[in-house]
């Protein structure tokens, strides 16, 4: 027992916060739904909450099809949270995740539309491929502006997710519209969706997200790449002494990040929607901040952070169904979990935790100052 409980320390050490995170945060909007249940109908109901919650696990967790829509709305949030956090792993904040995913579906409908009479074997790879490589290439422009210039990630991300959805809207209606549908879209995929492997939308698009947990996982912590990703998030000028090129790494790192967020709108796009038409949500891509927030940036957090976030999805819509109790619960909830991970010394007085000896540098990331002049990385701080 002793020795399980020392090999379980380090985990439950890094882990704890963000555990705690979620249970204030369910705390919190659990008075939300007490309060605002005496505005309502049915009137004042202080268990309102418990019977909410129990029917949001049930909806996700209570049947066959509750676990497949809850594994098909965490597959894209895997991939995004692992663009995001790689992202920050390097010490970059990538909120391009809702364009390069937009990029990505875009990419993928077009090539699957193409392809859509040819077998599924060749279609779907060559699909997957194209929506991977637009979301790279999107994900190069801010990597490479921050590697050349030093501008801000942030601030060049948020202006390409608006330029992306924009351009994507005049591509749909100028150049790739299907013809006979009464709003702009493009062609269906037909035979480049991906395989199902059970029931009605369990699709192959959950196994390749697992495995991308697994093999970003490898990269960060067994490869030259993932030291070197790593060392230059910690301190570029360090790394640029000890022979590692900083801005090479950098513009790489975004690229990668956008390989993987266009990947998540692929297999969005492969696997649940079909085609493409202008004002598909990017949800997918700001969740996807919170789902890398909540894991550390680790991808077995990761990978865990995609489920639970999953699971609110599918289990959202039989919780308003039989408790009245408006889907929007299920925002206020994710918005708190943000809250109490960037203010965790709220958590840590809560439930006595103990601050760390040395700062989490992906967090820092994230609540330092991006107008506090930081030199592009290559160049001495």
């Amino acid at each position: 027992m002793r020795r399980w409980r020392a090999r379980l320390a380090p985990t439950w050490s890094k882990a704890q916060v963000p555990v705690y995170s979620i249970v204030l945060a369910f705390a919190v909007a659990a008075v939300v739904v007490i309060v605002s249940s005496a505005f309502t109908a049915s009137g004042f109901d202080p268990l309102l909450p418990f019977a909410a919650y129990a029917r949001l696990f049930a909806g996700a967790f209570g049947s066959g099809n509750g676990v497949a829509n809850t594994l098909v709305a965490a597959a894209p949030l895997m991939f995004g949270g692992l663009a995001v956090g790689i992202g920050l792993k390097a010490g970059l904040f990538n909120i391009g995740v809702a364009g390069q995913f937009l990029v990505g579906a875009f990419a993928a409908a077009v090539t699957g539309a193409a392809l859509a009479a040819a077998p599924t074997i060749v279609g779907m790879p060559l699909a997957m491929l194209a929506g991977g490589l637009a979301g790279a290439a999107y994900g190069f422009i801010p990597g490479y502006l921050k590697a050349r210039t030093g501008a801000h990630e942030v601030v060049t991300t948020i202006m390409l997710n608006n330029a992306a959805a924009l351009l994507l809207t005049w591509a749909v209606n100028d150049l790739v519209r299907a013809p006979g549908f009464s709003f702009p879209r493009t062609a269906d995929i037909g035979q480049s969706a991906l395989p199902i492997l059970a029931g009605r939308n369990l699709h192959l698009g959950i196994a390749f997200a697992v495995a991308a947990v697994f093999v970003i996982r490898w990269i960060l912590v067994r490869t030259t790449l993932g030291f070197e990703i790593r060392t230059v998030g910690a301190n570029p000028s360090a790394a640029r002494y000890a022979g590692m090129r900083p801005i090479f790494i950098t513009a790489l790192t975004m690229t990668i990040s956008g390989l993987l967020a266009g990947l998540a709108g692929a297999i969005q796009m492969l696997g649940v929607i079909g085609f493409y038409a202008p004002g598909i949500t990017a949800s997918v891509g700001f969740d996807s901040i919170a789902v890398a927030l909540l894991g550390r940036s680790d991808p077995i957090g990761i990978l865990f952070a995609a489920l639970l976030f999953g699971a609110f999805r599918a289990g959202a819509p039989l919780m308003q169904i039989e408790t009245s109790v408006p889907i929007e619960v299920i925002d206020i909830i994710q918005a708190l979990v943000i809250l109490f991970l960037a203010a965790d010394l709220i958590v840590r007085r809560v439930f006595r935790v103990r601050a760390p000896k040395i700062e989490i540098v992906e967090l820092a990331t994230v609540t330092g100052s991006w107008g506090a002049g930081t030199p592009p990385p290559g160049t001495a701080g």
